[in-house]
């Protein structure tokens, strides 16, 4: 007899956090709480976070977790809820390729939140994490790719994730890790809409999954229950958000001898993932043929669903939209060589130049590309240019995939990239070598 998918996680959860860590994971680990900090210190900086914590200020409450977006200390739903938004603010936070889930923004926002209200060590975080990032990955993993055609994964599993974490920081055994998923997958929300044009409720979904899953956490460890068959059974989280009950073989598949927190993209370019393969291809073909941006007369990006249903937006007049137009961002690469930070600049974004070129840029669905989708993410490029010849290219990878990841040197230099603005140069590289080899905690009391 098979069992139901939730005992099975949350006994592999509870195992992280006393068993030797497995060849080379704890690097993966101190990779993602990296990389965690590089997203999150400009978002922290940039609304709507700003907006909440002044909002919020008076709901602060008692405690030591630290929120980036303010400096000031408070409890760690607080603290988890405000950071979670700033991690995912300006699309540079990390992706599990494979089930389409963003977990960092969550599960580091919520986990980060409760060890330095408790005053936990770096090895209990970085196993907290593991473990949400495992869990989070394979419930993920189950209920795609129809899930994804409603709702915002990140959101739905990642306040799974997270609640995981929170339990295994706060030493729950493997029931009570089942209660606190179980909870937690009754508390999600978060529909596609809701980034597919204006408004800021996008980086609001991972904050909201951080807290809640906390929360869940939180309840489970005070001995609140959950239904113990609420992720497969015929009225539950699956059920309601894919296209079945759950492909449960497929996601505990190699379920401790494979590891999520081992296989992340870490981001390339500041803009939604599912841009990066037309990005790249671009890349590609302008190192091989040196084009310029007036030799060319028309782009057009054939990709998967996401890619067609979600970023073919040939008119943006807002940062949120800009981020999620291959128009914009093609357009961005092409003059100004990268999609970073500044490619969305209040006055980057009214550049007449780069709106001028948009209408160049279309974009349809191949098939193909579209079968092939979580787990192989690429586009078809044809470029016509003004003197007629045609350049063509399929790109199969993006830059920050396992299979071409980026180095330990390039998420380092992502990392001052992003944090060196926000903290100076001598703290940024302070908190990156608490974060690759030291044993205390970062932003600890």
């Amino acid at each position: 007899m098979t069992l139901p998918p939730l005992p099975v996680l949350a006994a592999h959860a509870a195992g992280w956090r006393d068993a030797p860590w497995p060849d080379g994971l704890e690097h993966h680990a101190r990779r993602a709480l990296l990389d965690w900090f590089a997203a999150t210190l400009p978002g922290a900086r940039r609304q709507p976070a700003t907006l909440l914590a002044a909002a919020l200020a008076g709901e602060r409450g008692p405690g030591q977790a630290l929120c980036y977006v303010d400096g000031q200390r408070g409890a760690p739903r607080h603290a988890a809820l405000l950071n979670g938004i700033a991690s995912h603010t300006v699309e540079f936070d990390d992706i599990h390729r494979d089930s389409g889930l963003h977990p960092g923004s969550p599960t580091v926002a919520a986990v980060l939140a409760l060890a330095q209200a408790r005053g936990a060590d770096m090895d209990a975080l970085l196993r907290a994490m593991a473990a949400g990032y495992e869990v989070g990955g394979r419930v993920a993993l189950a209920v795609q790719p129809s899930h994804y055609r409603m709702w915002h994964t990140t959101a739905t599993v990642g306040t799974i994730a997270a609640a995981v974490a929170g339990a295994v920081l706060l030493g729950c055994d493997a029931a009570r890790i089942g209660h606190a998923m179980a909870l937690a997958a009754t508390m999600t929300g978060g529909l596609q809409q809701a980034f597919r044009g204006e408004g800021m409720s996008k980086p609001m979904h991972a904050g909201r999954a951080a807290e809640a899953g906390l929360l869940a956490a939180q309840a489970a460890a005070a001995g609140v229950t959950g239904a113990p068959d609420v992720l497969d059974g015929a009225a539950g989280f699956a059920a309601a958000t894919s296209d079945s009950t759950g492909q449960w073989g497929r996601a505990l598949e190699g379920l401790g001898a494979r590891f999520v927190i081992g296989e992340m993209t870490f981001k390339n370019h500041g803009c939604c993932g599912h841009i990066f393969p037309a990005l790249d291809g671009l890349l590609a073909l302008r190192a091989r043929h040196l084009f310029a941006p007036d030799d060319v007369v028309q782009v057009h990006i054939a990709g998967y669903r996401a890619t067609a249903e979600i970023c073919d937006r040939p008119r943006v007049h807002t940062e949120q939209e800009a981020r999620f137009s291959l128009q914009y961002c093609v357009a961005a690469l092409l003059h100004h060589g990268a999609v970073r930070l500044d490619a969305f600049a209040p006055e980057r974004l009214r550049d007449p130049v780069l709106h001028g070129f948009m209408p160049r840029v279309s974009v349809s669905l191949a098939p193909e590309l579209a079968e092939a989708y979580p787990r192989r993410r690429a586009a078809r490029l044809r470029l016509v240019l003004r003197d007629g010849t045609v350049l063509e290219h399929e790109q199969p990878t993006r830059k920050g995939d396992p299979e071409d990841p980026l180095t330990d040197a390039e998420l380092d230099a992502k990392f001052h990239e992003l944090a060196d603005p926000v903290l100076g140069v001598p703290a940024a590289r302070a908190l990156r070598r608490l974060i690759r080899q030291g044993t205390w905690l970062p932003g600890g009391a």
